[in-house]
Formats: structure tokens, sequence, C-alpha cells
């Protein structure tokens, strides 16, 4: 497709992988999401087309999430996955290479990161780079991350919630929880279960917490009808959840990151402290749009917390940006794979 090596930036989430090419934008948006055929391991479906079947397959299909908590979980299947949607954002002539900035969580194991960077590299890079996930939200929010400034940044993906307090292109202190939209959706299950005896499944959840979510109770007034399979007569039934019903099945997750975000704030350098309560607290993700938690975590903290334009964007955005950033990044910050 393009005859020039790209740049390109890949934000690897738990839940989705966002492309973004320098000079584009975001050129893919795809659920991390792969289907396989158990009898002979191959793979039917990347993506999108993947994710329709979740829940829906007979016996020998399955749907994987390659991707738990932010990490790993089947190094082939990410490797294939991966190679899929850089072959179809950038062609199969690998005449020139390109330069890959992969965006992972702020505590990943070293192991984990040379994971992530082979799988680039096997996906054809040319060079690959890793940048944690909140100094690339940062910089796709458009923060200048290499001023002297404090800024604190929670970004809450599927998988895990990084947050991070950025000053002078590094990464003053950070913390990754594995709590974020993942566990919001288990959350809804598990309370279905307890309080309907009703069973449903990950993309039924994902619509109440869209539809009918919020993080605080009295903040939001709707209801849902929605269909699962009674667990006492195994037949479906229809159920209608209120929003208070959801944010009290949210309450511990919520309240999980919200206790983080407090702890950062102690451990925060006071002149950093002080520049984050003049700016406020910047949240992106898909998690972060859960209703009312900006709300609930600027009353919690007495600091205005903000969420970002396009949350789900700005990882990708940065990710791509870092790369044209290489020289003014801070290389600690950079996890630099050196051509061996």
């Amino acid at each position: 497709m393009f005859g020039m090596a790209k740049d390109i930036g890949v934000d690897l989430g738990t839940a989705n992988v966002l492309i973004y090419v320098k000079g584009k934008g975001i050129v893919l948006r795809e659920p991390s999401v792969v289907a396989i055929d158990k009898d002979n391991n191959k793979i039917l479906e990347i993506g999108e087309a993947a994710r329709r079947m979740i829940g829906r397959t007979p016996g020998n299909i399955v749907a994987l999430r390659p991707l738990r908590d932010g990490v790993i979980a089947d190094y082939d299947i990410t490797e294939k996955m991966l190679q899929y949607f850089i072959e179809k954002v950038v062609g199969h002539s690998f005449m020139s290479k390109p330069r890959i900035m992969v965006c992972i969580p702020s505590n990943v194991t070293t192991v984990e990161k040379r994971a992530v960077q082979q799988a680039a590299k096997q996906a054809g890079a040319s060079m690959a780079y890793l940048i944690e996930e909140p100094m690339a939200a940062a910089m796709g929010v458009g923060i200048d991350i290499s001023e002297p400034q404090g800024t604190m940044i929670i970004d809450i993906g599927g998988g895990t919630t990084d947050i991070a307090v950025i000053s002078l292109g590094g990464i003053v202190v950070s913390d990754s929880l594995r709590i974020a939209g993942d566990k919001f959706d288990d959350a809804i299950i598990k309370f279905c279960k307890t309080a309907h005896n009703l069973l449903i499944g990950e993309r039924t959840a994902e619509d109440i917490k869209i539809n009918v979510g919020t993080a605080i109770r009295g903040e939001r007034n709707v209801s849902m009808e929605f269909r699962g399979r009674d667990l006492l007569t195994g037949l479906p039934k229809t159920v209608t959840l209120t929003s208070d019903e959801i944010a009290i099945a949210l309450h511990n997750e919520v309240n999980s990151i919200v206790q983080c975000v407090k702890k950062m704030l102690e451990n925060t350098p006071p002149e950093l402290a002080a520049d984050i309560m003049d700016h406020g607290i910047v949240m992106t993700g898909g998690g972060a749009m859960l209703h009312g938690l900006d709300t609930l975590i600027g009353k919690e903290t007495g600091i205005p917390t903000y969420l970002a334009e396009d949350p789900l964007s700005c990882v990708a955005i940065g990710t791509g940006r870092a790369l044209e950033w290489l020289n003014k990044l801070n290389k600690q910050q950079l996890k630099v794979d050196s051509p061996e």
C-alpha cells in the first residue's frame, strides 16, 4: 500500500488494538479478539469479525482475547494478531520496514516487555520501541511532557488502570492496577447472578455498563431491559436494571481506583502536587468513560478531573507522536530495543 516505510504507533490494548500512522492519524481500530478452531488450532477470524463470535460459537470454535489484564496471555496468538493488523495497515510489501512504537502498561515485567518487542519485530518492524501507557496518553492529549510541570494522567483501559505523574519527559510516580473496563463487566455479570439469578455474557454486561452504568448512586437515572438465562429454570428471562443497581455492582472496583489515585497524590512531590491542583487530573481510555467516574474522582480528591476529548484514541495518538519525539523523550521512558 505504501512504498515508503511508515512510522507506526500501536496501542496494543486488552480490549482493542489501535494503529496510528504518521501523517494519516488512526487507521485501524479493532477488538483484540481472535477466533480459533480448537480441532486444528487454526485461526479463523481476527478483530471485529472474531468479536461478533464471542459467546455465540459452536463447541469447536473459541473466541479468545490473547491479552488479559494488559498482559500477553497467549504469545503466539498475540504475535499473529499484531502481524495481521500491521499487514492490514502497511500491506505485504515490506520493502522498507516501519519503525514501530508499542504501548505497554506501566509496570509490566522485563519478560513481558521482551515478548511485546519480539511480536512487533516478527510482525515486520525495523525497530521496535516501547512506551508506557500514561506517557503515551499524556502526549495524545497534547500535553508538552518535556516541561518541568507536573501532570497527572489516569488511563483506564480494558485490562489495566495506569495512574502516573509526569514531569520533564519522565514518569515521577506511577502505579498500575489490574482493575479496568473488563473488571467492571465482570462485576456486572456477578451482580446479575447474585441479585437476579440471571446469567449474562460479556457483551451484554458491556452494553449495560455503557447504557445504564454509573460510578455514583443517584447521578444517573436510567434503566434498561435485557435478557439472560434464569439460573433456576434454565430458561431465558428478561430483567430490568437501574443505574443505582449498577453503581452498587461497581462499587468495589471504582473504590479501588479512587484509593489508588489518592495514594499516588500522597506520593507526589509537593511542587508537582501544586501543579496538579492548578491544572487538574486528566482521564483517558475507554474505562474512563464510565458515567460519573470523573466527577467522583474530582469529589474524592478535591482536584478538578477532566475526561480527555477523545479518550479512546489518546494512547494510540500519543504512541504515534512518541516516534516523532524520540530525541526529546527521556531514554529511560522508552524501553528502546537496540538492534541485536
